[in-house]
């Protein structure tokens, strides 16, 4: 009787104890789950608050008393800079702690996370201007509506845009469409297309001619390598650098050239 009552009680605790490993892995699963659900959500509301970012104009018009009914090049750069450095305090406000960390593991690997994030912007790059080349050839468009709107800005206020397309706009771009499109998709492949798609998408959007989307193609080359490098470095301060890296060069060429 007593091996017999021994038996069941080692019956029940070994029960127990897989009751409890259960219960634990439950628990890991509902944590896990709530955490994915709330990345997703965070993804979602950066992206929600950079699209809405054309709200905060209303700041500068009003701090600058500018006459909305006679606005002029300058005028609009202005705005759009302080836009931009709002949208950027709210962005990184949102991210800080990641931004901290990741800027630890910079600091240690930026050889390595540059030199990934190089070899990945030359593809871009290259793939971008083939495709800007062939989208000229069969379609009668010079350039993309934005790409002209960008260089009236460069002509009216060089050096402002300068800091503002060449350094703000490539932080708050990563952080939307890099940082914020990582948090809604983890596939690799997934995450870099739809980083792309929207990337490029967004600098098209409003277009009245439709073979201006085409022009997908060559931003949405350099979102996904952008992507690609945010992805594999398992930081966004490598993709921040080639961006405004791009940005910079850019403006630099239009400045003197024009």
């Amino acid at each position: 009787m007593k091996e017999k009552i021994t038996i069941k009680n080692e019956m029940t605790i070994e029960r127990e104890i897989e009751d409890k490993k259960n219960n634990n892995n439950n628990n890991k699963n509902n944590i896990n789950y709530k955490k994915r659900i709330l990345e997703i959500l965070k993804g979602i509301i950066t992206v929600i608050i950079f699209l809405s970012s054309g709200y905060l104009q209303i700041i500068p018009i009003l701090l600058f008393n500018i006459d909305v009914e006679n606005y002029t090049a300058s005028d609009l750069a202005i705005v759009n800079t302080v836009t931009d450095i709002i949208l950027l305090i709210i962005l990184i406000a949102l991210y800080h702690k990641e931004l901290i960390d990741e800027f630890k593991s910079f600091k240690k690997n930026y050889k390595n996370d540059l030199d990934t994030g190089l070899k990945y912007w030359v593809v871009g790059l290259i793939i971008m201007c083939a495709s800007n080349i062939i989208i000229g050839l069969i379609t009668p468009l010079n350039t993309s509506s934005n790409e002209e709107a960008v260089q009236g800005l460069i002509t009216a206020t060089p050096y402002l845009m300068l800091l503002t397309a060449g350094i703000i706009a490539p932080i708050t771009e990563e952080l939307t469409f890099r940082k914020g499109i990582s948090k809604i998709f983890k596939n690799k492949w997934v995450y870099a297309i739809a980083s792309g798609l929207i990337f490029g998408f967004l600098h098209v959007m409003g277009s009245s001619n439709p073979l201006e989307y085409l022009y997908i193609i060559p931003y949405g080359s350099l979102g996904f390598f952008f992507a690609l490098t945010c992805y594999e470095t398992k930081n966004i301060y490598p993709s921040i650098c080639m961006h405004a890296i791009h940005n910079s060069a850019l403006i630099i060429l239009s400045i003197f050239t024009f």
